[in-house]
């Protein structure tokens, strides 16, 4: 079973395709960045139209089971979220709205203070907000995952701390192997793993050390120290990958509406646009790339298994029904399933 919980590609026929050819059984897909609840609503419409056209390639996800389904028909399941609250706006209503359209994930911010937190590259980090709070207990009750990582570091701790349900950083690394503001430091994994939730690991080259010429070989031994320190079970892909996209898709992720003046995020001015994938994993046909390496710097099956999309699954399967007081949407989970989630 192999799972990327973090894609923002420019999607088409031949990236659908390209899932299909990498043996990708689930797709975490951002829906969202910083649309508003309409125009998030229209991004879902689009969708909606994508699983009618590529049927045979592609399928909607709400559960864990439904994964096994796409694995049957030999197809992609496909999981929405937000990297932004903004589909929310400023109505707390909207989180059961957006659940049960589909979305699975919602970042706290993404880079700036918001609503409910502080973004990563904020100057002063001032933890969850009042709404914020409000806002992780209703996430909490209906399934609807906390992803902090574009958070500040108090920020991303406070919520592993005060959230009921285990959180997630969906697609970071460690801060001590690439200093990017965007990884994450030890203290800031270790609030959220040992609050049972899940880092994944991100192939986005501003993420990366030595970025677009990072080496397979040092991707899985970072992947292999930070199972040694946090446990395999907590790990997980989350690739970041935005095929195709042009640069005014990173311009849009790193402006929004917010500014009027150039933001380079981790870019720069010499260098404003989408550096290139490292050779080894430039599209979905590359994902098995990453169970080689891992199998190379020491893994067993079982700890690859896991990391390739096992843990993530598992996840999933205690993470997007409601809350365990209010057992409405679903049943007990199928042999299989369980099966999965044994280890």
């Amino acid at each position: 079973m192999w799972i990327d919980n973090l894609q923002y590609a420019n999607w088409s026929e031949k990236i659908f395709r390209q899932m299909r050819a990498g043996g990708l059984d689930a797709v975490h897909v951002t829906i969202a960045y910083h649309e508003n609840f309409r125009e998030t609503v229209l991004n879902f419409e689009q969708w909606n139209r994508w699983f009618e056209q590529y049927s045979d390639l592609i399928m909607p996800a709400y559960v864990a089971a439904d994964i096994d389904v796409a694995r049957e028909t030999n197809r992609t399941a496909i999981l929405f979220g937000f990297q932004n609250p903004s589909p929310i706006e400023d109505d707390i209503g909207l989180v059961e709205i957006v659940h049960r359209l589909g979305a699975r994930f919602m970042q706290l911010t993404y880079n700036n203070q918001s609503l409910l937190a502080t973004g990563c590259y904020e100057a002063e980090d001032t933890g969850l907000t009042r709404m914020g709070k409000q806002v992780v207990r209703e996430m909490n009750r209906v399934g609807l995952v906390v992803d902090m990582s574009h958070s500040a570091d108090r920020s991303t701790i406070e919520a592993a701390d005060y959230s009921e349900r285990p959180i997630a950083i969906t697609h970071a690394n460690p801060f001590d192997w690439a200093p990017a503001l965007r990884n994450k430091k030890d203290d800031v994994i270790r609030a959220v793993v040992e609050n049972g939730g899940m880092l994944g690991f991100s192939l986005y080259p501003h993420h990366l050390k030595d970025k677009s010429a990072c080496t397979l070989e040092s991707f899985c031994t970072m992947i292999a120290r930070t199972a040694e320190k946090f446990g395999a079970q907590h790990l997980g892909v989350g690739s970041d990958l935005c095929q195709d996209q042009p640069d005014s898709i990173v311009e849009w992720m790193r402006m929004g509406r917010w500014t009027k003046e150039t933001d380079y995020g981790e870019g720069s001015a010499s260098a404003p646009g989408f550096l290139p994938m490292p050779t080894w994993f430039e599209s979905n046909k590359d994902f098995g790339n990453l169970e080689r390496g891992l199998r190379t710097v020491g893994f067993n099956e079982e700890e690859i298994a896991g990391i390739m999309g096992r843990n993530w699954y598992c996840f999933y399967e205690s993470s997007f029904h409601a809350a365990p007081a209010e057992k409405r949407l679903l049943n007990s989970p199928p042999s299989e399933l369980k099966k999965n989630c044994s280890a």
